[in-house]
Order: structure tokens, then sequence, then C-alpha cells
């Protein structure tokens, strides 16, 4: 069962609609919810996001940051729903994902037990410190 992150921390998935892969769209009308994987061209979504509840960014390696780039290029082209990260995606990269503009990070029971609740927490309060803040402090 994944585990969903938040500022808040841990929680149970509240969504109860289903995703539509990238490659079906078109295929069952205007989806609610869409998984995309990393390399999609956010170009291609344009047409499709004034009605799409939620948009999940797979993150296939912890080394891959595709997602928080795509992330970002979704907010600049208007997408106001929800945003979540999936996948390998570590405490230390919350505050990464909340800045590009995640809104939360789904990660399974395994990695929730590697890294607790707590190493989320201590990267919650992400706009309060950043380098901005400590130069202008």
């Amino acid at each position: 069962m994944p585990v969903i992150v938040t500022d808040s921390g841990f929680s149970a998935d509240s969504f109860r609609g289903s995703f539509t892969a990238l490659a079906d769209i078109g295929t069952t009308g205007q989806p609610v919810a869409l998984d995309l994987p990393p390399d999609t061209d956010a170009r291609d979504l344009t047409d499709h996001l004034p009605g799409l509840e939620m948009i999940r960014v797979d993150f296939p390696s912890f080394a891959d940051g595709r997602g928080f780039s795509l992330a970002r290029t979704l907010r600049r082209m208007g997408y106001a729903g929800r945003l979540r990260a999936r996948g390998h995606v570590l405490a230390d990269q919350y505050t990464m994902a909340r800045r590009s503009g995640f809104d939360e990070v789904e990660i399974d029971d395994t990695l929730a037990a590697r890294q607790p609740e707590d190493q989320w927490l201590a990267r919650a309060n992400w706009r309060e410190h950043d380098y901005r803040s400590r130069l202008s402090g």
C-alpha cells in the first residue's frame, strides 16, 4: 500500500479515482488523472490540463531528475491540480519536489520504513529554509 508524503507527514492515499497512462489518452475520453513517465513532453498535454484533477509523475530512480523539470513546466503552463511524484524520491529530495511544484510524494512501504516520517518532516518547512531566506535574513 503506498504512503503519501505531504508537509504534514505520512498518510494514506485519499485519491479514489483511476489513473490513465499517457499512451491511453484519447481512448477513453478526458481522463481525470494521468500517469506520466519522466520523459513526457509537457506540450503534448496542453489540451488536457484544464480537466485533470491529478497528475502523477514517475521517478524510476532517485538519480533521475527529469520529473522535477516536468513538474516545473506543468506549473508554468498553468496546471493547478494535484501534482504527485511517485517512486524513488528520497527524503533528501522532498524540498526539491515541493519547490518544483509537486504537492505530494508517493512512496512504497519499504522506503517509508528506511526513511521514516521524521526524516521527511525535517524537510517540510521548505519555504523558509532556502538560500534566499538565509541571504535576506
